[in-house]
């Protein structure tokens, strides 16, 4: 499980396209990070670089980001970091996908009202629903014969 975790702090500089997929619902949008300094010269903060990221989301977490994310939104972005490089057309490139875990507006920049997404049906869950397991440790198998023997009266 070597993977690259990250954090990335950023504005959503694409609006998060949503797709019915298979294997459940996905989206994804570009995620631009832009680092800041102070000038000392101007005495002013200056922006940096920016790196993009195409963000990735799977299953509830894609419905809600694509419910909940509009381009410009100040995003904190936990996940893991992939790395591609190919060559097409002769041209080499690089790219940087982060497979979210978990996404949420920056409050630092803003604030959010947060709202719980709407369960299934009662009935619906209910035909899907797995019974519960036993989790309480089951008495000793131990015959009724030496249940007896052990037993001891008191008089």
């Amino acid at each position: 499980m070597n993977e690259t975790i990250i954090c990335a702090v950023g504005n959503v500089a694409t609006q998060p396209v949503y797709r019915e997929l298979p294997t459940g619902p996905s989206a994804r949008f570009r995620l631009a990070v832009t680092s800041r300094y102070l000038d000392r010269a101007k005495n002013e903060w200056t922006d940096g670089h920016t790196n993009f990221f195409t963000v990735w989301a799977n299953r509830q977490l894609a419905t809600n980001a694509a419910a909940s994310l509009n381009v410009g939104d100040p995003v904190v972005v936990q996940g893991r970091l992939k790395v591609r490089s190919d060559v097409r057309d002769g041209q080499s490139w690089m790219s940087a996908d982060l497979e979210a875990t978990a996404i949420g507006h920056d409050l630092a920049r803003g604030t959010s009202a947060f709202r719980r997404a709407s369960r299934p049906e009662p009935g619906a869950a209910a035909a899907t629903a797995q019974p519960e397991p036993e989790w309480e440790t089951p008495p000793s198998a131990v015959p009724e014969s030496q249940q007896a023997e052990d037993t001891v009266a008191v008089t």
